[in-house]
């Protein structure tokens, strides 16, 4: 029998490689290639290189790309934040979603404000004709009438109501309506001589063009 000179009760090798001890290297980051450990390798055979790190839910891994192995509580941190970020991103676009669709419904609240208040005035047209030819004639002075004119005008104008239409003034085509044209020496551009019938318009929108003679320099 050989004695063991490492001493009693020790075991000598026995040249069995699975009988010897064994370490596990748990570093995520490979010293030797420098690579992050537990990603797949690119051109590896049914892996996709763009979702090596992805989640089982399809997500991208927050704790992917981290040199270094998180706690569980750093781990659950990280996690946390990533999903704090999504619902940010989210409530953020919702609300850019609400805020155009709020001035949608503005704009079309107020088109369809002045849409209504101009079919009122075109059926008020032929009144205010009248009022406006009887002031000129001298026929509202003095009168109960004159007041309820005003009254009426008054009120018109609070919803962006106004006449138009002077004479002296430039000749605008997309203002006026010429019915009677004539020469005239006194004018040097095609001027409004005579004004037959004034314009309406609400909020900058031409109800009805000034009806208007106009005169225009001599050739």
């Amino acid at each position: 029998m050989t004695e063991n000179p490492t001493g009693a009760g020790v075991p000598e090798p026995t040249g069995d490689p699975q009988a010897e001890p064994r370490f596990t290297d748990k570093r995520r980051i490979d010293p030797e290639t420098g690579a992050v450990r537990g990603s797949a390798p690119a051109g590896t055979p049914g892996v996709d290189a763009g979702t090596a790190d992805t989640g089982a839910d399809g997500s991208d891994d927050p704790l992917a790309g981290l040199d270094f192995e998180p706690s569980a509580v750093d781990a659950e941190l990280i996690q946390a934040q990533g999903l704090a970020a999504e619902r940010l991103e989210d409530l953020q676009r919702l609300q850019a979603e609400y805020v155009n669709y709020r001035k949608r419904v503005d704009r079309d609240r107020s088109v369809a404000r002045d849409q209504a208040v101009a079919g009122v005035l075109e059926a008020l047209v032929p009144v205010l004709d009248d009022v406006d030819a009887a002031r000129q004639h001298g026929e509202l002075e003095g009168t109960p009438f004159a007041a309820v004119a005003e009254k009426l005008e008054v009120t018109l104008g609070r919803f962006g109501w106004e006449r138009f239409g002077a004479v002296g003034e430039p000749f605008d085509p997309q203002v006026h309506e010429a019915l009677m044209h004539q020469h005239s020496d006194e004018v040097t551009e095609p001027t409004v001589s005579m004004v037959m019938q004034p314009g309406h318009r609400v909020a900058g929108r031409i109800v009805r063009a000034a009806r208007v003679a106009v005169s225009s320099p001599d050739a």
